[in-house]
């Protein structure tokens, strides 16, 4: 069956560069044997942030940035930060959708403008339909929180009751506590017919109207090369069912309310023109909770399997370690593989692929000392299902690498102007501007240059972005530091004395996988600390100190990635089927690489029998 998708695609797709790529930068994507893959069959890996969580507020109209020109910066900064090749793009109904039956066109050719600055930079776009409790409307202009998401006249319509959540903690409660807000959000999961001005409308089959309008209009402004650039739609941002019906439970839920509204926002999509793009479904929100005020089941363990045109597409955030209460110490090697492992396991049973859209930690406030931590060990996660302790003697159960989009990116973040729930004497300035979060990853130094809030090694990091076949097992010891402490959590073992000599204290990654034997090359993004000409590989293709430049007959070599000059990929050419390994390293050290070329073959050998 991959053969034949990868066949189709061939025939229907014609082979283009993306923004000054190599010839083998395929645009389009589809869902096939458990993973992303490109029309060569390799399997794509997706790493990125969220842009942005502005698009939750007023100030610039619901649109991530400010203008299309800080989009741009904006999109060529993360690539020279980070080297992300994929961004969830938040889009919201109420500006979508101000009146009823009223679609807001030049809003939405913002919205394709901004996008289209993050596909010139050759980088993937999934778009959001983003809520928060429902909408910034259920609240009162002085309340402790807000939301997004429905707009004001559907609010209105629905005529719920003065909000309130009591002595809540954290804006999240609001789902499980705020009258107003679980009254709404079961309203919109029922389909309430409500009066409006454009006469009855009921509530879900409007919000699927003007998803499609959006769709519609988006796939028709963006140019063909920058609509092969963009993955699929996230119909729902963090789904949650208000309040249960009298004898339903969670998995229920998902089953008769989540999943049907799904199927109904695939067939828009398909009448859209977006048919052979996968809608990556959310399941319920508190699913994969680690507090247990939160945690319910669900994951969709009642639903049939979803197969290639969905994703399954989960957040996951430490709330014990935000509590500082709940956990009070640092993240440490391995304390989200459990987690994440989950994500594998539930999209493996469905039948798909899958992806963690939201991730982080707050880079400010009383929790924040926990962030490079944090941080380190959910890229650990995505990276492989077990801890740096565990991996050498493990690997084969290492697992599939997992695409993920960080929250989030927000050049804006502590320069905001927004008006809480539109009260004047409210002006928001600080942080996200948004119920006192603080997790951008960016923000503008003193002379307007997007610099990180977050320990850069952490973010740019080594992954594999293509491979040649499908991936058996990766690491990468990224040496982050928290503080003056360097993190180095996967301890070479003794038994590999010439590998531990050649990495020395250097970063250093590990991938293995099967090839299919395809032209195009596997790849793996080269972070800033690897500079090309130190960098050192050693696999069983060649071992090389000093990467070559690509001229497409070289086993190893290095590139430019597509977008803006100065960030690099490493490129392994493997024609031929069979298991192969690669160490990266950019120690400058004077081990043997024939030792550890030696140890690394052994190693290989008896970890993944053929």
């Amino acid at each position: 069956m991959l053969v034949l998708v990868l066949l189709l695609m061939s025939l229907a797709t014609p082979s283009v560069a993306a923004a000054d790529g190599l010839p083998f930068d395929d645009t389009t994507l589809v869902v096939a044997d458990g993973a992303f893959r490109d029309q060569h069959g390799r399997e794509v890996v997706l790493r990125g942030f969220n842009v942005s969580g502005t698009a939750k507020l007023a100030e610039h109209r619901g649109l991530p940035f400010a203008s299309t020109a800080d989009a741009r910066s904006s999109a060529v900064a993360m690539r020279k930060l980070t080297g992300a090749n994929a961004v969830r793009f938040l889009v919201t109904w109420a500006w979508v959708e101000p009146e009823p039956r009223r679609i807001d066109h030049a809003y939405l050719d913002r919205v394709t403008e901004q996008i289209s600055a993050f596909t010139d930079q050759g980088i993937r776009v999934y778009v959001d339909f983003h809520q928060d409790l429902y909408s910034r409307y259920i609240f009162n202009r002085d309340s402790w929180y807000t939301g997004d998401g429905a707009p004001e006249w559907v609010v209105r319509a629905g005529g719920y009751p003065k909000e309130s959540c009591g002595l809540c903690a954290h804006w999240g409660q609001n789902m499980k506590n705020n009258n107003a807000v679980t009254a709404a959000v079961y309203d919109f999961w029922h389909n309430r017919e409500v009066t409006t001005s454009a006469g009855p409308i009921r509530i879900r089959d409007e919000f699927h109207y003007q998803a499609g309008e959006a769709m519609r209009h988006v796939k028709s402004r963006l140019s063909a090369q920058a609509f092969r650039l963009v993955l699929g739609v996230n119909p729902l941002n963090e789904p949650y069912a208000g309040r249960y019906d009298q004898g339903q439970d969670s998995v229920a839920w998902e089953r008769d309310l989540l999943w049907p509204f799904y199927q109904q926002f695939r067939q828009r999509m398909d009448e859209a023109g977006w048919a052979d793009k996968p809608a990556l479904i959310e399941p319920l929100v508190f699913w994969n909770q680690n507090v247990d005020f939160f945690a319910e089941p669900g994951g969709f363990p009642a639903v049939p399997a979803l197969g290639s045109r969905y994703v399954f597409n989960s957040h996951f955030y430490d709330g014990a370690a935000q509590s500082g209460v709940l956990k009070p110490g640092k993240a440490g090697d391995g304390e989200y593989t459990t987690a994440f492992g989950r994500i594998r396991d539930r999209a493996s049973a469905l039948g798909t692929t899958g992806i963690v859209s939201e991730f982080g930690h707050p880079v400010a406030g009383f929790t924040s000392d926990k962030n490079p931590t944090v941080l380190k060990a959910m890229y650990q996660a995505l990276d492989s299902r077990l801890s740096g302790a565990q991996w050498w003697a493990g690997a084969a159960r290492s697992g599939p690498v997992l695409s993920g989009s960080q929250w989030h990116w927000d050049v804006n973040y502590g320069r905001h102007h927004e008006l809480m729930n539109d009260n004047p004497d409210k002006v928001r300035t600080e942080g996200d501007a948004m119920n006192d979060e603080h997790f951008s990853a960016v923000r503008l130094d003193d002379s307007g240059n997007p610099v990180l809030t977050v320990e850069s090694r952490v973010v740019d990091r080594l992954f594999p972005r293509a491979v040649a076949g499908k991936t058996a097992a990766f690491t990468y010891e990224d040496r982050a530091r928290d503080g003056s402490t360097v993190l180095s959590w996967n301890k070479i073992p003794d038994t590999m004395p010439a590998v531990r000599a050649l990495v020395g204290t250097g970063q250093f990654g590990v991938l293995v996988w099967r090839s299919n034997g395809v032209a195009a090359p596997t790849e793996l993004h080269l972070p800033s600390t690897f500079a090309p000409a130190s960098t050192t590989v050693v696999s069983d293709l060649a071992t090389v100190t000093g990467l070559p430049a690509y001229t497409g007959t070289q086993r190893v070599s290095v590139a430019p990635e597509p977008g803006t000059p100065g960030v690099n990929r490493l490129l392994l050419s493997t024609q031929t089927p069979g298991l192969h390994f690669a160490l990266v390293t950019n120690n400058p050290s004077t081990g043997s690489p024939a030792a550890a070329q030696a140890e690394l073959a052994a190693w290989a050998t008896a970890t993944f029998p053929q």
